[in-house]
């Protein structure tokens, strides 16, 4: 039998500790909107899909806004462009903080060739300590999808356009529900807004917002 590594053991604890606070907890996107709940799904774990980045900075923090699945928008400090070698191309993303609440928490809103197929197709997220030398590591394996993935009830920012990476990345989690899986933003809105215009035709109300992100390691969420 192959020996498992360190890091693969730690993997496996969070994402073990992820689906039983999926699964149990009141803050739970499942649990706090009624919706049966089976364990996330995740592609192999491959040291492949973990980079070293640095961070080039805005020479200040720029108010951003990112669309979310209710057709909004949600404003972010964009702060510089990670930029990372991973396949052999030089790629980066765009970094982002959530604002007052969150402290040194930043994160990582992407898209990749895996999106709307094996992944969630409006993107899926990094989150990251912000550090001293801008230096950061990647570890793709930890991507996780944002509450909408699982639940209207939730309201979450897409990627921008910036952070849509030309190459797949089959690292992190998947799709919840493959035959719930929206190609990309825009589709996401539309299904929604019928499915908001079918609810108030059958004269339920709509869920109550609440904008939020999972943390990608912690059983707990972040809410911005």
């Amino acid at each position: 039998m192959p020996t498992v590594d360190a890091y693969t053991r730690e993997l496996q604890e969070e994402r073990r500790a992820r689906d039983e606070f999926m699964g149990r907890d009141r803050e739970s996107p499942f649990v706090s909107a009624g919706v049966p709940f089976h364990p996330l799904r995740y592609f192999p774990i491959s040291k492949r899909y973990v980079v070293e980045a640095r961070l080039v900075r805005n020479d200040r923090p720029v108010e951003a806004y990112l669309r979310t699945n209710r057709d909004g928008q949600s404003v972010v400090r964009y702060l510089g462009d990670l930029r990372f070698t991973l396949r052999a191309q030089p790629l980066s993303l765009r970094l982002f903080h959530a604002g007052e609440g969150v402290g040194t928490s930043v994160f990582v809103p992407f898209r990749d060739g895996t999106s709307g197929r094996q992944s969630y197709g409006p993107g899926r997220y990094l989150t990251l300590e912000l550090t001293e030398d801008d230096r950061y590591r990647l570890d793709f394996n930890r991507a996780f999808n944002p509450y909408c993935a699982y639940t209207d009830a939730y309201e979450c920012g897409f990627p921008p356009a910036e952070n849509d990476l030309p190459i797949p990345i089959p690292a992190g989690e998947m799709v919840w529900d493959p035959d719930r899986n929206p190609r990309g933003p825009s589709t996401a809105v539309l299904e929604r807004t019928r499915e908001e215009l079918r609810r108030r035709a059958g004269g339920q109300g709509g869920p109550k917002p609440s904008p939020a992100i999972a943390t990608s390691r912690g059983t707990r969420p972040t809410r911005r």
